[in-house]
């Protein structure tokens, strides 16, 4: 998926630079115009290759110190393949390299913050604000995360160079659901939006994402943007009826898939 054509192609940018924020680890360096990021943790924007400019080392060579950078990390070598990515046809050359292609993903933005809706939560529903380790601590249990996962997830919102919030819905002592959001500017950003599988069906994961919503423009956020796996119908048709749409789409490549987590 290329973007999507009646969008404003400067807020597509602009969700893709808040995303490399928001998903930024302090172990990352820059490689001829390539991002190389080495976190331990789950998420695969954090521990991936975001080709961001063409350099002028031949790709070969690229590759070869990517995976030198990787292997040290003892991290798979996975590239992130984006509308942005450079070189452009990157992603046919890894192709024809046998490189595996996975986890198609979709960007979906909500240009307009200005009517979000009422929210409205079941009877004993308490929404509570919490740190980075609590918060990182009770999303990667709900996931199965390691605790070495959880703790470099911990480890990157506490080091983010833009902040989190992150918030739990609990009945009691009981936890139903849980989101956070990270705003740079008018943009704002939801992430690791999961309700609990016995309390979907509910409305609560969009009641959830409301609220940050409303948190953030109250903050000054004007427009709102998510990633998604393409598959995911249950989650993108939510999404969809809060008023998100697909700008773009974007997949990794690695050389083996059975070794990527």
């Amino acid at each position: 998926m290329l973007f999507k054509q009646d969008l404003d192609t400067a807020l597509l940018q602009a969700a893709e630079n808040a995303g490399l924020n928001a998903s930024a680890p302090p172990q990352q360096e820059m490689l001829d115009g390539w991002l190389i990021r080495l976190s331990p943790g789950k998420a695969k924007r954090s521990r991936c290759v975001n080709a961001l400019a063409q350099g002028k080392l031949p790709l070969k060579e690229l590759l070869a110190r990517c995976t030198q950078a990787f292997e040290r990390a003892g991290l798979p070598l996975v590239v992130r393949i984006t509308p942005f990515t450079q070189p452009a046809d990157l992603d046919q050359q890894l192709a024809t390299l046998e490189w595996e292609y996975f986890d198609d993903t979709r960007v979906m933005l909500k240009a307009d913050l200005a009517d979000l809706g009422a929210v409205t939560w079941p009877e004993g529903c308490v929404l509570h604000t919490v740190g980075h380790a609590e918060y990182a601590q009770a999303v990667g249990s709900l996931r199965g995360s390691s605790q070495s996962a959880i703790e470099a997830h911990a480890e990157r919102m506490q080091q983010s160079p833009v902040p989190y919030v992150g918030m739990l819905l609990k009945r009691g002592d009981e936890l139903l659901a849980c989101g956070q959001f990270v705003r740079e500017g008018e943009l704002v950003g939801l992430y690791d939006i999961f309700t609990v599988p016995e309390q979907r069906g509910q409305g609560l994961g969009r009641s959830l994402c409301t609220q940050l919503l409303s948190l953030a423009r109250e903050q000054g956020a004007r427009s709102a943007y998510l990633q998604v796996s393409a598959d995911n119908d249950g989650a993108r048709s939510i999404y969809g009826r809060m008023g998100f749409v697909d700008g773009y789409g974007y997949h990794y490549r690695t050389p083996d898939l059975a070794k990527v987590w």
